[in-house]
């Protein structure tokens, strides 16, 4: 059962025609990644799914129901979570606190009490750095706090937008691991990632993005071995 549907979604930047009629979909279950070059649209894709970015055509269709006019602050009531290009985190507040923002709509401290402490079980380093200001961590430790933070609202469909940008290689592997983890327990996630092979490895299918179109799609092992794929990405 799809989760999420794009049919022919057209976004556009003023004049410029960002994505061109796209339409993927994504199961239940499944980690399903975007790949391309810089600029092919993949952020902007899911810029489009969490409402930043309205598209003027085309229908986002989310557990069944059409979101593509509905503004982000709601979108994010319903179970998206995005984690952006480049972490976004509060820079000035504490690590606690930035926990806390990704669940601005529980009321119940119990229950926000709760997730902090699934978010520790993913990354113990968050509950070492608790009230160290987040703007003053590593890139890793900040991609870690970002991630938490998205869980903290429990999504049910988890948007990760280039999670290993900038990372030393280890932290790379940690983070994939975590994604990976994060799957097993049930989560769907639509992973955008420059690094072609290691999105591919972990997903179950994938998408390929050229200047805003998509222009093949298959299996994450099927497109790991394809000739295509390989020179342009994996080389």
């Amino acid at each position: 059962m799809s989760i999420l549907q794009l049919k022919e979604i057209n976004t556009y930047y003023g004049g410029i025609h960002a994505l061109k009629g796209i339409s993927i979909s994504v199961e239940k279950g499944e980690i399903v990644t975007l790949i391309g070059s810089n600029g092919a649209g993949k952020s902007t894709t899911l810029k489009t799914i969490s409402g930043q970015v309205l598209p003027k055509t085309g229908s986002v269709i989310y557990e069944g129901k059409d979101i593509s006019k509905q503004p982000a602050h709601i979108t994010a009531q319903t179970g998206i979570a995005h984690v952006p290009e480049g972490r976004r985190i509060f820079p000035r507040l504490s690590v606690k606190e930035n926990l806390e923002m990704g669940a601005f709509i529980v009321k119940d401290k119990k229950v926000i009490k709760e997730r902090m402490e699934q978010v520790f079980d993913y990354f113990p380093r968050l509950r070492e750095r608790l009230t160290q200001k987040g703007g003053t961590m590593s890139g890793g430790e900040q991609q870690m706090l970002a991630m938490g933070r998205a869980l903290m609202s429990k999504p049910r469909l988890l948007l990760l937008d280039e999670p290993s940008m900038g990372l030393a290689p280890v932290i790379v592997e940690q983070i994939f691991d975590i994604i990976s983890d994060l799957n097993k327990e049930g989560m769907t996630i639509l992973l955008v990632e420059q690094n072609a092979f290691q999105a591919l490895q972990i997903a179950n299918r994938g998408y390929v993005l050229q200047t805003g179109e998509i222009v093949m799609a298959g299996q994450g092992n099927e497109l790991i071995t394809n000739e295509s794929v390989r020179e342009a990405y994996l080389a």
